[in-house]
Formats: C-alpha cells, structure tokens, sequence
C-alpha cells in the first residue's frame, strides 16, 4: 500500500516588520512593472503517480468489509459468487475486527502470480499490536474487469 504524506502549506516569508504596515504595499493582484512575464515553456511538471495495483485496492476493500467499516454491498460487485458467499460468513464473524479501540490497517501485501490473469494475495494486517492473515484470489474477467475469486483469513483462537 502506498503511503501518502501531505505537508501543511507554508506562507512565504513576508518581510514585513514586527509591528506596523510593510515598508512597500505591492497589490498581488496586478503585476507590477519590473517583474518578468512567465516563460513560455511548461514548468517542469510533477510526474503523475501510477495508479494503484489491484491488489492493494482489493485489500484495502476487504479490510474495510472484514472489520466492520464498510458493508458487504459495497463490494458485491467485485467479488464472484462462491467468493461472495465465503465473504459474508466471514463478514459476521469480522475477524478483522477492531482491537482495543484500534482500527486494523494494511502491514503488508505480497502476490504470486500464477497465471498472466490471476493474482494470490496474502497479506498482514496489524490490529494493535496483534498481526493477522489474510488471503485472496483475484481474477481478471473476459470483461478485463479484475474480481475476487475467494478469501480467507487466519481462524480465531
């Protein structure tokens, strides 16, 4: 799962004196004659994130559903049926439950890809201090539609 970190913004630095108005007013709004016109060319650009692999999405999702925060219709569309019907037995039990007033959160994901279409997933998920398992099959449709073909997660003690 990719992490994503945000920065709170940072005003410029105003140069103004500790007490009283700026030594200058300059209106933002209306450029003034000593400045330069922006150059012509596109500034050098953030490179665009790849999008997510299916397998964190999906992991993401049935975190979501296993522990309780989500409902099962929310991901009924993308999970086939014998696996739907696995889902929700596993949904009442919510093995992913929260412990101790701790949400569960992705520790790590790994694939092994069997097939060009086809993607076994494990995954650790941290729940406090306690780690559990949980297993999924992902497969690519004639649709090209990825779709969770089965699930399982570690049996409770």
């Amino acid at each position: 799962m990719r992490k994503v970190m945000t920065r709170p913004r940072r005003r410029p630095p105003t140069g103004r004196p500790p007490a009283g108005r700026p030594p200058t007013r300059t209106d933002s709004r209306r450029p003034s004659p000593t400045r330069q016109p922006p150059p012509l060319t596109a500034p050098s650009a953030i490179p665009a994130q790849p999008p997510p692999h299916p397998t964190e999405l999906f992991a993401e999702r049935l975190v979501l559903v296993l522990s309780g925060q989500r409902p099962m219709h929310w991901v009924a569309r993308h999970i086939a049926n014998t696996a739907f019907d696995d889902l929700a037995r596993l949904a009442e039990l919510r093995p992913l439950g929260t412990d101790g007033g701790h949400r569960p959160t992705i520790h790590r994901i790994g694939h092994y890809q069997p097939h060009p279409e086809t993607y076994e997933v494990f995954a650790r998920i941290a729940t406090g201090p306690r780690l559990r398992a949980l297993a999924f099959r992902l497969h690519r449709g004639a649709d090209r539609r990825w779709r969770c073909t089965a699930v399982e997660t570690e049996r409770a003690p």
